[in-house]
């Protein structure tokens, strides 16, 4: 049945915006849901009600409109989503983070509110419809996703839906698609139900059919095998140290923490110890006392070590950095994080932002400076990949590092600023699917949790309690495979935003054209 055969009523109903008052209440259900799917809660079948809400809100509305119901959506989403901000250094990082989010998130909103007006002319049919017009608005969404991640200052990752699908049946498609191509698929299904929904003049069983196809479809795909190439045997080690922003403790305590956690594991036999981020609050590199200690871990370990620390160069340049080091040689390998986060690691434009928020600016006095060695580290016969913490986010360091051989990804992380939050459960969710992206063994590694070590197929080989001194001492599975989503790569994300945009480019010429041809059939019956 197409558009045109449709009963006039029905065509009306279909086309016609809920009622305001009801599309604002649905906009701001909608975030709350959405950040319900992720962890702590991890009630991943709400991303399908939430998205959803926030797709249908905005049908058929005018640009404005569709603006402010994004504005209510996106804020109601990305305040409840990262309130973890606020534990330590209060509302204004919150309010700033959240607020730069939500505007990106109602410009989406307006992009969605032009497909729902503009596609259905270009395909009126049934499956144009029930199929396509949701492969738009999923591919929005998406692209939205894809932009916000990488820019400005390099993105800010965090809250993509895929991320809420850790633990769901869904999570082996990333794997397969990528996270950008998860999201899609996630915001796709959520368009088709509405799509369902709204669709009255269609047969129920049809939309039935439609709506439970595509998720069986996607449901049936198989986990993508993974064959290992041998094991690493890793000693992992969390010092349960307040090694944050706020630390109070003389410095060196961090590394003593991490010291005292690993004397009670001489005499495994291990191929690598692995400390967490900043684990050695004291540069070895420029003061002896501290290289002496990591000495004493590796000799009496049997094994190098890879520890984060803060360094420096000649220019006096600032690194939040990993070292490989080994008895007797000291670092023989340094990798310096590349995606520091602004705001929080460094201050981008210092000159220009600091009037808005002196006082708080105050409390980042330096700016650590973007890496530009590689991130990976070749220990024995293996290649780590490295991820400082929020690292793990960005897709093209994870690309990269798969890309250099690793075929084991490490990811020492300090997660003390954010204490009892739902930040550390949800950065433990992420570096679970890249595992799975990857197919590589996820070693990650926190100064207080929460520590883990991950199979390439996700599941959990050991983890510790949080916020208690502890060790994991495991043989890691290594791998080399190729997975669909690493030889795809950064494809997926221009093959779905060029899906959207010429998509709406097109729908919005003929809609353009049908337009003006109404217009002249009416000056001629005038």
């Amino acid at each position: 049945m197409s558009l045109e055969t449709m009963p006039l009523g029905v065509q009306r109903r279909a086309s016609q915006p809920a009622p305001l008052w009801l599309a604002v209440g649905a906009a701001l259900a909608s975030g709350p849901l959405n950040a319900a799917a992720f962890p702590a809660l991890g009630w991943w079948p709400l991303v399908f009600l939430g998205t959803g809400l926030m797709m249908w809100s905005v049908a058929g509305r005018t640009v404005a409109v569709a603006f402010v119901l994004g504005l209510i959506g996106g804020f109601s989403f990305w305040g409840t989503h990262i309130f973890w901000l606020t534990i330590y250094l209060g509302p204004i990082p919150w309010l700033a983070l959240a607020g730069l989010q939500t505007v990106f998130y109602a410009l989406g909103a307006v992009v969605l509110a032009l497909a729902w007006r503009w596609v259905p002319t270009l395909w009126p049919g049934m499956w144009g419809r029930l199929v396509l017009l949701p492969a738009v608005l999923g591919a929005v969404w998406s692209g939205r996703e894809s932009i916000t991640s990488t820019w400005p200052y390099g993105g800010f990752s965090w809250g993509r839906l895929a991320f809420s699908q850790s633990e769901s049946p869904f999570s082996p498609l990333v794997a397969w698609f990528g996270i950008s191509g998860v999201t899609f698929l996630l915001a796709w299904l959520s368009a088709i139900l509405v799509q369902a929904i709204r669709e009255s003049g269609i047969r129920p069983t049809i939309r039935g059919i439609v709506a439970s196809g595509a998720t069986v479809l996607l449901l049936a795909l198989p986990a993508w095998p993974v064959v290992s190439n041998g094991t690493f045997r890793v000693a992992a080690v969390q010092g349960d140290s307040d090694a944050g922003l706020f630390a109070r403790h003389a410095p060196g305590q961090t590394l003593n923490d991490h010291i005292a956690g690993t004397i009670p594991l001489f005499g495994e036999r291990v191929d690598l110890v692995v400390w967490p981020e900043n684990a050695a609050d004291i540069n070895p590199l420029t003061h002896p006392d501290a290289a002496q200690a990591l000495d004493y871990i590796t000799q009496n370990m049997g094994a190098p070590l890879v520890t984060g620390t803060i360094t420096s160069d000649a220019e006096g340049r600032t690194f939040n950095s990993l070292l490989l080091w080994e008895a007797g040689k000291g670092a023989v390998d340094q990798y310096d994080k590349i995606h520091p986060v602004p705001f929080a690691e460094y201050i981008p434009d210092r000159s220009f932002w600091y009037p808005f928020a002196p006082n708080l600016l105050d409390m980042v006095p330096r700016d650590y400076t973007i890496g530009s060695r590689d991130n990976v580290f070749h220990i024995r016969d293996a290649i780590a990949g490295l991820a400082i913490c929020f690292d793990i986010v960005d897709d093209s360091l994870v690309r990269r590092m798969v890309s250099d051989g690793a075929d084991i990804i490490l990811a020492p992380t300090n997660n003390a600023d954010f204490g009892h939050t739902d930040e550390n459960v949800q950065q433990l969710a992420i570096a679970r699917l890249r595992a799975i992206e990857t197919g590589r063994s996820v070693v990650q590694v926190s100064t207080v949790g929460v520590s883990a070590i991950m199979a390439p197929d996700g599941r959990t080989i050991a983890q510790l309690p949080t916020f208690e001194p502890g060790s994991m001492v495991e043989d890691v599975p290594l791998s080399t495979v190729t997975t669909p989503a690493t030889m795809i790569g950064g494809s997926a994300d221009w093959a779905v935003g060029g899906f959207a945009l010429a998509a709406l480019a097109l729908a919005g010429f003929f809609t353009r054209s049908e337009s003006g041809s109404r217009r002249q059939a009416g000056r001629r019956r005038g």
